[in-house]
């Protein structure tokens, strides 16, 4: 017979399989002989007491052997090649979902992303790093993947209502990534693995009669009577179909591209700041409550803070456990940071973006001149400086943390995961004070919140700003389609209605479902 149950175990028993089998022989009253295997089904660590704790779920196997049951089942996805095309045009997590649905829905992706098949990005993201050279197309934001693929595989989501994250954690799990993103309550791929994941995917699309056309960059829509009929590449290829759009946060040229044709858009909320790195030991001693750290079972511990400050929310992104940072520019000219975990999540440090809201209308005149491109204008604009003040390179410039708070120069910097090098730089001066007097507020409140965290161990490093969209392209409701444009579906986080790998995955299954109702409703 088959038994669940729900458990709340200390980190010995809860990550050995021998010691969690027989307490749950122990609490099911059997004896542990009969035990034939044990399936985790949910598990969570509850770290708000000084004893850290682990909820499970499970699943026994009593007197009869574990079967190969699929906590989600995979999608049988039929041959399309005869079908009705349609063009996406980018191949991150919001493309890439919306191609297999549209499999599923019988019709045909054509999937054109302007940068490079993910093994070929490693090269390019290397390069950065090594040499200080941003190839425009082929980045840690543009390339297949999207800025999804090399910055951590994170799949935690607030985002519960506008879809099943269950299904989307299950598509990954069907093209390659590990049962535990089913598992645990903040699922992670891990950057090592994720790229064949996205591999495996393009390879079903092309399996089942889709295409997927690499170093393809989208210069303009082709409309006509108020609808859209297809593309035009670089290379003036058009490429006819409707049009699911999911470009991402960083492509400002298809932003730039949809103001000069008149297509509606919007100056978005953005957050910006900077990276914050400490050791990782000194993370898991906050966190797990404890002098010796996460100890033997528990995983590298994770924070999440927020406040406010004058008015504006100050928060942590992105939180890479175990991770790295990693130089984020797309273009020339510019100095961006991001984070990312590998897989098993070992390195020395810990890492999160630390950034401030800003509105629209809290931005400088010169910046709101330009209406719906305001919001990137300041973007670009703090990027430059940042890659101005790092002597026009990729070395990024650090400050030891208490030292910004305090508005002091930091003479040496401690050890960084930032590849390309970091150097001293007085952040607390030049960033916008807007950002900086917040950021400054808001770690002085987090170091009250968790003794330790305000220190000279640890350091900021500039800047972070591609934390969402800097412009929405509006949608009509529930139809998901362009306001004025009819056929042309917005997508993901470049659309500005996504935050994240698996929101992003989300929206693009449903614009491919309303696409398709769109198609067959023939309007």
């Amino acid at each position: 017979m088959i038994r669940e149950t729900q458990l709340r175990l200390p980190p010995h028993i809860a990550y050995d399989d021998a010691r969690l089998s027989a307490h749950v022989a122990k609490t099911l009253d059997v004896d542990a002989s009969r035990i034939q295997g044990v399936r985790i089904l949910k598990r969570s660590i509850d770290a708000r007491k000084r004893r850290v704790a682990v909820n499970l779920t499970v699943r026994a196997y009593v007197d009869e052997p574990m079967t190969r049951d699929y906590l989600v089942p995979p999608i049988p996805y039929p041959n399309v090649a005869s079908g009705r095309q349609v063009v996406v045009v980018g191949a991150g997590p919001g493309g890439l979902f919306a191609a297999l649905r549209l499999i599923e829905l019988g019709l045909r992706p054509v999937v054109l992303e302007r940068g490079k098949p993910v093994d070929r990005r490693r090269v390019d993201v290397a390069r950065i790093s090594r040499e200080g050279i941003v190839d425009p197309e082929s980045n840690y934001c543009f390339g297949e993947g999207g800025a999804g693929a090399f910055s951590d595989g994170k799949l935690y989501t607030r985002s519960k209502k506008r879809g099943s994250v269950e299904r989307i954690l299950g598509i990954f799990v069907q093209h390659g990534a590990n049962e535990n993103i089913l598992v645990d309550a903040h699922p992670h791929i891990g950057s090592d693995k994720l790229p064949a994941v996205i591999r495996s995917m393009r390879q079903t699309i092309v399996d089942r009669g889709g295409e997927v056309r690499f170093e393809t960059r989208v210069t303009r829509l082709m409309i006509q009577d108020g609808t859209v009929t297809g593309v035009v590449t670089a290379e003036d290829e058009v490429v006819e179909g409707a049009v699911i759009l999911a470009t991402g946060h960083s492509a400002r040229d298809v932003y730039q591209m949809l103001h000069e044709q008149s297509v509606a858009i919007e100056s978005k909320d953005l957050a910006v700041g900077v990276r914050l790195e400490h050791p990782q030991h000194l993370i898991d001693q906050i966190q797990y409550h404890s002098p010796d750290g996460r100890g033997q079972y528990l995983p590298a511990a994770e924070y999440n803070f927020v406040t406010q400050v004058d008015g504006r929310g100050v928060y942590s992104f992105c939180m890479c456990p175990g991770g790295v940072i990693v130089p984020a520019a797309s273009g020339a000219e510019q100095l961006v940071v991001n984070g990312m975990s590998a897989s098993g999540r070992n390195s020395h440090w810990a890492n999160s973006g630390m950034v401030v809201e800003l509105r629209v209308n809290d931005l400088p005149e010169k910046f709101t001149s330009a209406g719906p491109l305001a919001m990137m204008r300041f973007q670009a604009e703090l990027e430059r400086e940042c890659w101005m003040q790092a002597g026009r390179s990729q070395v990024a410039g650090a400050q030891r943390m208490k030292d910004f708070v305090d508005g002091r120069p930091s003479r040496l910097i401690p050890p960084s995961s930032f590849a390309a090098g970091v150097q001293p730089s007085r952040l607390d001066q030049w960033l916008p004070p807007m950002i900086g007097r917040r950021l400054q507020g808001g770690f002085r409140q987090f170091g009250s919140r968790a003794r330790g965290f305000l220190t000279n161990d640890a350091i900021v490093i500039g800047v972070e700003t591609r934390t969402s969209s800097p412009v929405r392209i509006p949608r009509d409701g529930e139809n998901l389609c362009h306001i004025g444009v009819a056929g042309l579906y917005p997508c993901g986080e470049g659309a500005g209605y996504a935050g994240g790998i698996v929101s992003s995955a989300i929206d693009g299954e449903r614009c491919a479902e309303a696409l398709a109702a769109w198609l067959e409703s023939g309007d």
